[in-house]
């Protein structure tokens, strides 16, 4: 398990994180989520001991990240990390050799997770001469190869085709099932919520929320998406605790307080005729990230 306790760090009077703690089991997928500047990428430094927390600490199995422990990290940066002049092969496998492993290792881990990503046929190429979309397949790869106890990824999905998208959330999957802690950055809120299974949200340095999807999405109100053709306007004037969203025809999105009671909506939507369209549902992450950053 990897935990992260009570991390601050402080440039001169900006606070870039505050009291920051979460923790990444065993085998489980975390999806980190902010805006631009909430302290991703800086949580992420820490844990690899580029940075140094002013306060706080690192640790996997409550036993603090050393020299040792840290080679094992495989990280994936926002930025390219890549020698763009060197051919694909033969920086992956010079990357596994300063993890540690012996040549045929390299040979063998280099050929396996090239397979994986569906870049084998790229090995003898120049990382200048792929896509983008290649070159994020080639840096997820040296992330790998050297078969890392923990998984950091700073926006690994930026810039991919929805196959490539496919492909990766696939092998972090496969990763996450041999027991390894995955934690990744991404705006694309839908994916991480598909992939996730817990998302922490930090906004301005600090940890807003953590938890499930599920947990998450309820401490969102209430939702409910009706369909009545004949309610008339204000229909919802005298039931407390609701409040509309959005109005697309005949059907409209409401919100619901704790204690506003759904079936009344129901039963005085009835009353003016046919509904068609009853559904409640939860915010998705999109709306809940709004939600919590704005508050």
């Amino acid at each position: 398990m990897l935990q992260i306790d009570n991390l601050t760090k402080r440039y001169g009077q900006l606070t870039a994180l505050d009291d920051v703690s979460f923790s990444v089991g065993d085998g489980e997928i975390f999806g980190f989520v902010g805006a631009n500047g909430a302290g991703k990428t800086t949580t992420m430094r820490i844990i690899l001991g580029v940075l140094a927390p002013d306060s706080g600490r690192v640790t996997v199995d409550y036993v603090p990240i050393d020299l040792t422990m840290r080679r094992r990290i495989g990280y994936m940066p926002e930025e390219r990390g890549l020698y763009p002049k060197m051919k694909v092969g033969e920086q992956l496998r010079y990357l596994a050799r300063l993890h540690g492993l012996s040549s045929a290792e390299a040979e063998a881990s280099v050929t396996r997770w090239c397979s994986r990503l569906q870049i084998s046929e790229r090995l003898n190429d120049p990382v200048s001469d792929l896509s983008l979309g290649n070159q994020q397949r080639v840096q997820l790869a040296a992330a790998l190869v050297p078969d890392p106890a923990i998984l950091v990824l700073d926006e690994p999905f930026s810039g991919l085709d929805p196959l490539a998208v496919d492909v990766m959330s696939t092998v972090l999957r496969d990763k996450a099932r041999t027991g390894t802690p995955v934690i990744f950055s991404s705006h694309q809120l839908e994916l991480v919520e598909r992939l996730s299974d817990r998302v922490g949200i930090i906004a301005g340095g600090r940890m807003r929320a953590v938890g499930t999807v599920a947990e998450l999405q309820a401490l969102g109100r209430r939702r409910i998406t009706i369909t009545a053709p004949h309610v008339p306007p204000g229909w919802l004037s005298t039931l407390p605790g609701v409040h509309e969203l959005s109005v697309d025809g005949d059907t409209r999105v409401l919100e619901l307080s704790d204690d506003a009671d759904s079936q009344k909506i129901l039963s005085r939507a009835i009353g003016f005729g046919p509904v068609t369209e009853f559904t409640p549902s939860r915010p998705s992450l999109a709306e809940l990230f709004k939600e919590v950053v704005s508050q």
